[in-house]
């Protein structure tokens, strides 16, 4: 994998399955000191398994899940932005581009390093004032249905996006912040092709049909999607994106644009929800101190809660660090049957762990009252004693004691989690960012606004109160750490990791997926593959899958042969296939600068300098 995108990069991506030409005028902002170029691409293909070349980088990288997304990023840091400015222009044009995953009505968590710390801002989404654990409960008290809550008003959070970007701009931008969003109105004015994992999102779709803006924007009079490489256009988003790159975030969370959201979360035909002006206008991102635990030589940097991503990752890592090595770990090109096992059952009891004790640490304390009391290395150890030759079995594996508690918790149901992007970032002073941003489902609440610009097209907003518990007790009475609250900020899964050397302190990779709750695994493994295996960043983002959530195991499909299903189920996992489409990117420090990798399930690319 010695291919580089030092000069080729811009205008071919060899290997990757689409070529960037420069050709259409850009839009140019007054006094501007950027000059965005938007490039001509014919997207590749994401469905399936695509192979990826890995790409090697001099001075910067960006790794992002869509290659306009990328490109965006690129040319930011071309113009001397910081990762900041990048992860900005990123996220804007990934609104437009793959409006299925992530964009302004949703949240995200960001890491940043700027050479000597390292930060963690919260944009994740809030549960409205009005907002009662029973929110998610029928007339009769039991639990709707997953895609009833999830299709409506009631599933809406209120966004943080746009605000924690704009803080950490304040702290870590270089560009102007209105020039950061001068890709994704180019493109969103101009047009852009539909790439084919977009089409087929709106193929697989059912419910976004039935909003009346989202319905009549992504599909034609007879209900057929729009076709790959179709040009699209998206006024609407246009005109906002405009609003908010010269008046900042209150653009969103005040006036006609959020008078729009609230409309149409409070008008939902079925189930309208129960954000106001008072919850858009009031809503803080917020810098958390970020949860650092050392693994091996590495110190890994991640997210706190509200997000179960780090410790839960760290508590796997932990559990199978206890455990006696293994001479073999792979298995050619893919994880060993031993390695597995014992990945799996770690995984069963982490998400034991996660299950009753994480939540927003604004109402769930930390056991203990240090969330580092769930990777603390004796507990670990005592919890991978727990593990032996045979599996536990599904739903076997029981929470730990890791610490006293303030409240008794109960355990969680288990309940869908879906969604998400992620790109990293390390510009050319070495800041680095990790950022995962979410609207959760595919197409979110399948709820399209349009800021009231009576324009075709917008943005979607996010279902992310489904990632709260739909049941507030169990069947004692006991609470659920992850209930729904007013002001409440969800449990999430998202893991922007980033990595550092025990000893120097320098900066090894940043890296992280979309995937639910399968985010976990997938960034455990590829932590794994590349700092303990020694793989490059593409080769470990290009592994196999295994996942399980504490019930059966499940394989990526297609990846293993049946020899090693098979040998999991004589253990008791209760393995099955199915597919596993991650959305890893990662990029990590070599001798020569940096070597970037992008997840073959998906259309993302690496690009630099």
């Amino acid at each position: 994998m010695d291919m580089t995108t030092s000069l080729p990069c811009r205008r071919w991506l060899a290997g990757a399955g689409f070529a960037l030409v420069v050709g259409v005028s850009p839009t140019v902002f007054a006094d501007t000191t950027f000059d965005y170029e938007a490039p001509a691409i014919t997207p590749e293909s994401s469905s399936g398994f695509t192979e990826k070349p890995g790409w090697s980088t001099e001075r910067f990288a960006v790794a992002a899940a869509n290659p306009l997304a990328t490109d965006a990023g690129y040319q930011v840091l071309k113009a001397g932005g910081s990762a900041v400015d990048a992860a900005i222009a990123v996220q804007m044009v990934l609104t437009l581009v793959e409006p299925q995953s992530s964009g302004i009505g949703g949240g995200a968590f960001l890491m940043h390093y700027d050479g000597s710390e390292v930060k963690a801002y919260d944009g994740r989404e809030v549960a409205p004032r009005a907002a009662s654990e029973s929110l998610f409960l029928n007339g009769g008290g039991e639990p709707l249905e997953f895609m009833e809550a999830v299709a409506s008003g009631l599933s809406v959070g209120v966004p943080g996006t746009v605000r924690m970007l704009e803080l950490a701009h304040e702290k870590h931008g270089k560009l102007p912040w209105a020039e950061l969003f001068e890709p994704a109105i180019t493109l969103a004015e101009e047009g852009f092709p539909v790439s084919r994992r977009l089409h087929t999102s709106l193929v697989e779709e059912e419910r976004l049909r039935e909003d009346p803006l989202a319905g009549t924007f992504y599909y034609d009079e007879q209900g057929e999607p729009l076709g790959e490489g179709h040009e699209l256009k998206n006024p609407a988003l246009g005109a906002i994106l405009r609003d908010i790159a010269e008046h900042g975030s209150k653009a969103l969370h005040t006036g006609s644009i959020a008078e729009d959201l609230v409309f149409r979360v409070q008008d939902h035909p079925e189930r309208p929800g129960a954000i106001s002006m008072e919850d858009m206008a009031t809503y803080v991102a917020k810098e958390r101190p970020p949860i650092c635990t050392d693994w091996q030589d590495y110190r890994v940097c991640g997210f706190p809660p509200p997000s179960s991503g780090h410790l839960t990752i760290m508590q796997i890592l932990g559990i199978i660090e206890h455990l006696p090595e293994l001479d073999e770990p792979l298995d050619g090109d893919r994880p060993s049957t031993e390695w597995l096992h014992r990945f799996l059952e770690a995984s069963r009891l982490a998400f034991a762990d996660r299950n009753k004790f994480i939540g927003d640490p604004d109402f769930v304390d930390a056991p203990g009252g240090d969330w580092n009391s769930l990777v603390d290395s004796d507990y670990l150890g005592e919890r991978a004693e727990l593990i032996g030759e045979e599996s536990m079995g599904p739903d076997a594996a029981e929470p730990g004691d890791p610490g006293e508690l303030e409240t008794a918790w109960a355990v969680q149901p288990p309940q869908p989690e879906y969604g998400t992007s992620h790109m990293s970032i390390i510009d050319e002073q070495g800041n680095a960012v990790a950022m995962t941003t979410t609207i959760e489902q595919a197409f979110g609440s399948r709820i399209m606004a349009n800021g009231g610009t009576g324009l075709p097209g917008g943005y979607l907003l996010n279902n992310e109160l489904t990632d709260f518990s739909f049941r507030p007790l169990d069947d004692d009475g006991t609470p659920i750490a992850n209930r729904v609250e007013p002001g409440k900020r969800p449990r999430s899964s998202m893991s922007p990791t980033l990595v550092f050397d025990r000893q120097s302190g320098e900066l090894i990779a940043s890296l992280g997926s979309p995937g639910g709750a399968a985010i976990i695994h997938y960034t455990a493994k590829a932590l794994v593959a590349m700092l303990d295996w020694g793989l490059d960043a593409q080769e470990a983002l290009d592994l196999p899958h295994a996942i399980t959530l504490g019930g059966p195991a499940f394989l990526e499909e297609g990846r293993f042969p049946a020899a090693v299903i098979e040998s999991l189920n004589a253990l008791g996992h209760e393995a099955s296939e199915r597919e596993l489409t991650s959305g890893l990117q990662a990029i990590q420090r070599t001798e020569d600068g940096f070597f970037g990798g992008a997840d073959p399930r998906r259309e993302g690319v690496v690009m630099g300098d």
